[in-house]
């Protein structure tokens, strides 16, 4: 296949994701409008015999301190197709095409899963003292083909960080935890949970808790209670005015998909999170919860309705977003994914991100300064 790359419309690259069975919301076009502080571009990749579009990516550009030149990032994409042989032809034009517009680096994010386990499996895993990390854990799934992908951008020139992006070194998770929905129902999803989540959903419903969905002006409340989650998990909170241009931008795009949601105790909001829509992919993005009431389970109770909704809105997959790949009790992150490992899902392990330096110098002023910030 002969192809052409070049800069296509926000109407164009819309069009296109919305005739896919999901993407990364993070390559939709109105992530550009969430990350107003980078630069962006759609790309579209077309064949040249029949015409049409047959990829697309979303790129977003930061400039360095000082200089006219750009950092390219392509979160969780480019949409091309991965497993095509000729992954140079996708890829050597996208490259030509940000050198051109003053890149000095790429960063991207194939949306390729490598390896999945079981929940099942990572128990077995936490119970052996052996066992550290979940790459330890034999994966219930491997997919043979990524690794021809890893081979072919090695040889190409693409690079990977030093641990090959482990835990939390990419920018973007590389661990996640998903809960399967195709060909499922709900009962057997709920059957899926171990006993404690099950037990919890049940003591909440017994509690009184419910869940409600909020909109635009309920943004204040969730940031009141995200603020108190950071501080009592020590991390810096996003701004509210973050929030806003993330409900405002990826709402005027699509009206499903961003959602927002409270668990509520006796009239008051005790836990609350976001939700992501692109196609049948759903997220679960942010979550926050009160210091008190933990014991009514409000999490648990949130969760379930979250799963519910996305289920009904015919998703194939609900996605906890990201997990450590620590096994260890003693790991601050354990807690993570010993409460997402609940849901009875799978742990997916993607191909991580990948750097093209197009300027050697700048690219390597640019890890310097990375790495002392």
């Amino acid at each position: 296949m002969s192809l052409t790359l070049r800069t296509i419309s926000r109407e164009q690259h819309l069009a296109y994701i919305q005739t896919l069975p999901a993407a990364s919301h993070m390559q939709v076009p109105a992530w550009a409008d969430v990350k107003a502080e980078w630069r962006s571009e759609s790309l579209g990749w077309f064949d040249d015999r029949t015409g049409e579009m047959v990829g697309a990516g979303l790129v977003l550009y930061r400039q360095l301190p000082k200089i006219k030149r750009y950092l390219a990032y392509l979160p969780e994409g480019p949409v091309i197709n991965w497993f095509s042989p000729h992954l140079e032809e996708w890829l050597q034009p996208m490259l030509a095409h940000l050198k051109q517009q003053g890149a000095f680096s790429v960063k991207m994010g194939p949306p390729v899963i490598i390896r999945r386990w079981e929940a099942a499996s990572i128990k077995k895993g936490i119970q052996d003292p052996d066992v550290k990390r979940l790459r330890d854990v034999e994966a219930d799934f491997i997919e043979p083909r990524a690794f021809e992908v890893a081979d072919r951008l090695r040889r190409m020139g693409w690079q990977q960080g030093e641990d090959g992006g482990a835990g939390f070194g990419d920018v973007q998770p590389r661990y996640v935890f998903q809960v399967p929905l195709a060909n499922r129902s709900l009962e057997d999803v709920h059957k899926g949970f171990n006993q404690l989540w099950r037990r919890n959903i049940k003591k909440a419903e017994k509690a009184g808790v419910e869940v409600v969905q909020g909109g635009y002006q309920d943004l204040e409340e969730w940031q009141r209670l995200y603020e108190v989650t950071a501080e009592r998990d020590r991390f810096r909170p996003r701004p509210l005015g973050y929030f806003q241009r993330m409900w405002t931008a990826l709402n005027n795009e699509d009206p499903n998909r961003m959602r927002l949601y409270f668990a509520r105790h006796e009239g008051e909001n005790v836990a609350a999170a976001t939700m992501l829509v692109v196609g049948g992919h759903v997220w679960y993005s942010y979550g926050a919860s009160a210091n008190h009431k933990r014991e009514v389970r409000p999490s648990n109770a949130m969760q379930w309705r979250m799963l519910r909704d996305a289920y009904a809105l015919g998703a194939t997959v609900y996605d906890l977003r990201g997990i450590s790949d620590s096994l260890d009790e003693s790991d601050h992150l354990f807690g993570l994914i010993q409460f997402k490992v609940g849901t009875g899902g799978q742990a997916a392990e993607y191909l991580g991100e990948w750097d093209f330096p197009l300027n050697k110098l700048l690219h390597k002023a640019l890890d310097i300064y990375m790495s002392r910030r």
